[in-house]
């Protein structure tokens, strides 16, 4: 008897799906999709999670302008988060799973002392962050974005909050070029974050 009700529950579950205006693609889509992860609607927009500084911290890649001409592509540190079931599955696979989503969150750094943009501080001279400045996304779909690569990329804005209320897919040559060419880990820099244990 539960059986039954368990499957028709489930039959039930999907033709509301389907009067809701959801196809069979876009059912699975929101069936598969990990809670508080990115949502990427039909125009390729998304926004972004909230509370994405509470997910796992991958780690801080640094190219302060003091050590870049003065004008580094990507400004200080790199602040880069991932949802957490996409790592669990991640480590279980050795494969990021469709809706996996990657926050990068731009943090410029105290004032220098030094022309490397170094300054001292009670535990050493070093770089030291200070302030938000820029959020960039990427998110794994390999159906929708195949002509990046299966992961498509967003820019907030590189400027301090508030940042952009939602994003579009950017081209392929401002994002997903580089990351195609040099990226260790499937499209992420997987060479720069340790946890991955890709290095």
């Amino acid at each position: 008897m539960n059986t039954m009700n368990r499957s028709a529950a489930a039959v039930a579950a999907t033709i509301m799906l389907a009067i809701g205006g959801f196809g069979t693609h876009q059912a699975l889509r929101a069936q598969s999709a990990m809670a508080g992860s990115a949502v990427i609607s039909d125009g390729n927009v998304t926004t972004i999670p909230e509370g994405f500084r509470h997910w796992t911290f991958l780690g801080a890649p640094l190219t302060p302008n003091g050590l870049n001409g003065g004008a580094a592509g990507f400004p200080e540190f790199h602040h880069v988060y991932i949802h957490p079931e996409a790592l669990a599955e991640f480590e279980r696979t050795g494969v990021f799973p469709e809706g996996t989503t990657i926050v990068k969150e731009l943090v410029l750094m105290h004032e220098a002392d030094y022309e490397d943009g170094s300054r001292d501080e009670p535990s050493g001279r070093g770089f030291f962050a200070k302030s938000f400045a820029g959020i960039d996304m990427m998110v794994k779909d390999s159906e929708r974005f195949a002509d990046t690569n299966g992961w498509g990329f967003f820019n907030f804005g590189h400027h301090a909050p508030p940042y952009a209320s939602e994003a579009a897919a950017a081209p392929n040559e401002e994002c997903a070029f580089c990351h195609t060419v040099n990226a260790t880990t499937e499209m992420v820099f997987g060479k720069f974050y340790p946890i991955l244990g890709q290095n």
